[in-house]
């Protein structure tokens, strides 16, 4: 075929842009060029989401654009053209709607190439241009998930839970460390659930001792973790200093009523003392979650239970999502909807606390000189380069260079506070 040029576009979570990165090193080794701007394709992919109902508008909006672009050809995948197949390939543009159980053949697919074309030499990882730029390598490990959360959908677009081999997630790190990536991020929908559907099961605590033993990773950070996965020797592998102090453990609500009616497996006493664990392990850890607000029958007392939990857990920053019903979902059709202009209150209330106590952690690192990874360079001016980047804990720190330290680690003294991340001095 010839060379086409390609542009891949996802919405939503970590495990969407590890697939989307996936993608892109499969068209680049069948000879074909990624470039930064739908209007400069003759391809476009989408990888969708459909989390919430404003994800699902996004990525409507993603394809959308790409047909103004009056690009040749639109593939849609992910799990809002899962759920809607229908009313995705009736959206302008599109040509094929490729559902999540077929992604991982997607590029074979629209390049009728034989099952086996990838499998001849390795692919190494390159980062991906435009927007979706990262120096952080996704690398999923498990897709699915076997719970039965009451307001999720995503249960539904990806079906049951399948953990990768630990020779595979091997395979990929190093391929992604040939591509110089200096930190690598395991994804998953249900991250901690990994190795459990195995014929001998094992612990995710295995696939992360395997690749702190067997590579030369330089940084190792865990996306999300349902908090009834772990245990306090979990928190063990932070002996080795190439673990992110970063933590996200979604609470959802911190009302056990709510909970209960969400159907979690966690109490906020049990998650609470989970946390103290990962503090006592772990100084200095950044811990993050995300708080749903408004769920159906959530009643003015549970909301202040909830409100009051987030306070006292002084978390390091977080996501507030105001409810919104997923058809499908157990929730979407339980009685006591609350409405919107009171979701939309307490989704306020909730952020406000959230982002005091993301101030308070960022301020406790002031005069502090940690090491950051430079992400991406925000432009030169006559002070030098503007740099933005992320220590192992997550604080996203702004300075000024000589010159672009794109993809380089280098100690920062933190000097001041900025509106969600910290400037700083290069050592």
């Amino acid at each position: 075929m010839q060379d086409m040029r390609v542009f891949v576009d996802t919405i939503g979570c970590r495990l969407n842009q590890s697939e989307i990165e996936a993608i892109a090193n499969q068209f680049r080794a069948a000879g074909h060029t990624l470039v930064c701007r739908a209007a400069e394709a003759d391809l476009v992919v989408v990888n969708t989401c459909a989390v919430t109902a404003e994800a699902a508008s996004d990525s409507r909006q993603k394809i959308r654009q790409a047909a103004r672009a009056s690009v040749k050809e639109i593939a849609v995948t992910g799990c809002w053209a899962t759920l809607n197949p229908q009313g995705a390939a009736a959206l302008p543009g599109v040509t094929q709607v490729i559902p999540n159980d077929a992604k991982d053949g997607l590029v074979l697919r629209l390049l009728n190439l034989p099952p086996d074309a990838f499998d001849q030499e390795p692919i190494v990882r390159q980062p991906l241009p435009g927007a979706h730029l990262r120096t952080r390598a996704f690398i999923k490990v498990q897709d699915g998930c076997d719970n039965r959360c009451t307001f999720c959908v995503t249960t539904i677009a990806r079906g049951v839970g399948k953990s990768r081999s630990i020779s595979a997630v091997v395979a990929d790190v190093q391929f992604a460390l040939l591509g110089k990536a200096q930190e690598i991020v395991l994804t998953g929908v249900h991250l901690g659930s990994w190795g459990q559907d195995f014929a001998q099961a094992r612990h995710l605590k295995d696939l992360v001792h395997a690749l702190l033993v067997e590579t030369d990773v330089p940084r190792l950070r865990l996306s999300s973790l349902e908090p009834w996965d772990l245990s306090a020797d979990f928190f063990s592998l932070w002996t080795d200093r190439r673990m992110c102090r970063h933590l996200h453990l979604p609470l959802q609500s911190g009302a056990k009523r709510t909970l209960r009616r969400m159907a979690r497996k966690t109490r906020p006493d049990s998650f609470a003392g989970l946390v103290a664990e990962a503090r006592r392990w772990i100084p200095g850890v950044a811990i993050t979650t995300d708080v749903i607000v408004g769920f159906p029958g959530e009643t003015e007392a549970d909301f202040q239970e909830s409100l009051e939990f987030v306070r006292q857990m002084q978390f390091a920053g977080g996501h507030v999502f105001t409810y919104s019903p997923r058809p499908g979902t157990a929730a979407a059709r339980f009685p006591d909807q609350v409405p919107m202009v009171v979701r939309k209150e307490r989704n306020a209330q909730m952020r406000a606390i959230l982002s005091d106590a993301s101030r308070q952690y960022r301020a406790s690192f002031l005069g502090q000189t940690l090491p950051v990874l430079w992400e991406a360079a925000q432009g030169i001016g006559p002070d030098g380069w503007r740099l933005s980047g992320l220590t192992d804990n997550y604080l996203r720190v702004s300075a000024l260079a000589p010159s672009d330290l794109w993809n380089q680690i280098t100690p920062v003294d933190l000097t001041g506070l900025m509106f969600e991340g910290l400037r700083g001095t290069i050592v």
